[in-house]
């Protein structure tokens, strides 16, 4: 029995493209917590940040959900978007939406945990931006980042965006070799902007 197809997902009016050149474009999403998309606001307030270089960017979508923030950095113009999602609902909505916003030719989909995909890309590719939204209060953004140290997939001069939760604490960067570079407080939840510690 596939039990894909009995996962209910539709197009929630608070899921779109911001801006590029599928702007406007409304996207799918899973029902219930499978999955937590970020909302417009706060998914424009993070692309203003970064907007003036996301072009010809590579950019990493880790537990990408519906997809929502890899396929705004492609339709903003980034060379190339890898997603990684492990729930195959959550893939198929995902390759769904590429395929409305006509956003397939930048898009590489991996269905396949974190873990195994940070392991699998290394010495392949190398990315400018890594965003990761992982389930909240699981310290998974500590085990990713520890990871990203050993599996050198982020470029030197790259970032990492972590989504996580207001009393999540990234108080061990430095043991892992990163460094905060900002961070950017929302009401429930808050997006930390993480660098590789420079020698």
């Amino acid at each position: 029995m596939n039990k894909v197809k009995y996962y209910v997902y539709k197009r929630r009016k608070n899921m779109r493209v911001i801006g590029g050149r599928a702007k406007r474009l409304q996207l799918k999403t899973l029902e219930g917590m499978d999955t937590r998309p970020t909302t417009d606001r706060i998914k424009e307030t993070l692309f203003n940040m970064i907007d003036p270089w996301i072009a010809d960017c590579d950019f990493l979508d880790l537990f990408a959900g519906s997809g929502g923030i890899g396929i705004e950095a492609a339709s903003r113009g980034a060379k190339e978007v890898v997603f990684v999602e492990k729930n195959p609902a959550a893939m198929m909505i995902i390759r769904e939406n590429l395929k409305h916003t006509s956003l397939e030719d930048a898009a590489v989909t991996m269905q396949s945990d974190v873990m195994t995909a940070i392991r699998s890309l290394d010495g392949r590719k190398q990315f400018d931006y890594i965003f990761m939204d992982p389930p909240y209060d699981h310290s998974l953004e500590r085990q990713v980042l520890e990871l990203l140290r050993e599996h050198r997939i982020l470029r030197d001069d790259g970032m990492v965006i972590v989504e996580a939760s207001l009393d999540t604490s990234f108080a061990y960067l430095e043991e892992c070799g990163f460094r905060l570079v900002k961070e950017k407080i929302y009401k429930t939840n808050k997006h930390m902007f993480i660098e590789y510690q420079q020698d």
